[in-house]
């Protein structure tokens, strides 16, 4: 039996979306660092004092809705 069907939808929801905020995250910092040619340049391009609410708020958008999806697809399409 799948062990998905049993858990609440909110329970897989939080637990999708922590794995994705996570992950999302780290390759989102990395990729920056990668790119800008260092650490100080995404210091200031993503915890900058005007734009670190938008970093945030696409994590945790992102994160929502794969969340989302993932409990969705999980929780009532697959077999």
């Amino acid at each position: 039996m799948n062990q998905y069907k049993n858990a609440s939808f909110l329970d897989l929801t939080i637990r999708f979306g922590a794995g994705f905020l996570v992950l999302f995250s780290i390759v989102k910092i990395g990729l920056k660092i990668f790119r800008a040619g260092g650490f100080n340049e995404m210091i200031a391009a993503y915890f900058g004092p005007d734009n670190w609410y938008i970093f945030v708020g696409q994590i945790l958008l992102g994160s929502l809705f794969y969340g989302l999806f993932m409990a969705g697809y999980y929780k009532f399409i697959k077999k």
